[in-house]
């Protein structure tokens, strides 16, 4: 059973009891909204709200979605139907990990070293951390089940043309592994937003943007607020979501 949701300009079909996006993906595509790009991939996609976000950002642009399970990659099919973007964005199917290096992936569809943008909202806990969710699908999306983080940076690692850009929004704590595990596959962080609910609370989330063949040096942005004190959304937060000041 699914239902019909609406943000900014896009339709989504969602799974009623299963994974459903959060406003993590709003943050993430926001943050990957910075350069124009003609190739966008899309790791652990779900039911497709990023890559459909980023297609709409940029209209030139090829957006290829990869999710793991059959539920969430059937749910961005349909909802590349739903938005009229058949054309240029597709969902496939698939393991992440068929991507790495020595597993002998070949696709004209996923052409190595040809991406300009690679975003991810990845699971977040290590599979001996947090409490697992007995729903599959949530479970799977949440702890590192079938995606470690090293298995997405290599992933990353492998579609990216040179100084290509991989986006992903990630735990605070897990910054110092973060950074090492990027580097290690030739990737450096080159910016970071520290997302915050509110002002007078702790870094909740990170925005991290790694560059291929980056040289070391980092931006460190101002945080980002997703609530007033009062509990209303900030006005950077009404503007992601496409409502007026």
């Amino acid at each position: 059973m699914t239902t019909l949701d609406f943000l900014r300009d896009i339709k989504i079909h969602q799974s009623k009891k299963g994974y459903r996006f959060s406003v993590d993906a709003l943050l993430l595509a926001s943050f990957a909204e910075k350069r124009a790009v003609n190739k966008i991939a899309d790791l652990g996609a779900g039911s497709g709200i990023i890559g459909l976000l980023m297609a709409r950002k940029y209209p030139q642009a090829r957006v290829v979605m990869i999710e793991l399970q059959e539920s969430l990659a059937e749910l961005a099919e349909r909802n590349i139907e739903l938005n009229g973007l058949e054309g240029r964005v597709e969902a496939i199917r698939m393991d992440i990990k068929a991507l790495l290096p020595g597993n002998g992936f070949r696709s004209t569809r996923l052409d190595p070293l040809s991406f300009d943008l690679v975003v991810s909202n990845p699971p977040y806990r290590k599979i001996k951390t947090g409490q697992i969710n007995p729903r599959d699908e949530k479970a799977i999306a949440r702890h590192e089940i079938s995606l470690s983080l090293k298995d997405l940076a290599k992933a990353g690692a492998a579609l990216l043309k040179h100084h290509g850009r991989l986006c992903i929004i990630h735990l605070p704590e897990r910054l110092a592994e973060i950074t090492g595990v990027m580097r290690d596959n030739g990737l450096e962080v080159k910016r970071l937003r520290c997302v915050h609910s509110k002002v007078s609370a702790e870094a909740s989330m990170l925005l991290i943007e790694a560059i291929k063949g980056g040289r070391t040096g980092m931006k460190v942005e101002r945080p980002l607020f997703i609530y007033n004190e009062d509990g209303s959304y900030t006005d950077e937060m009404l503007e992601y979501y496409g409502h007026d000041n």
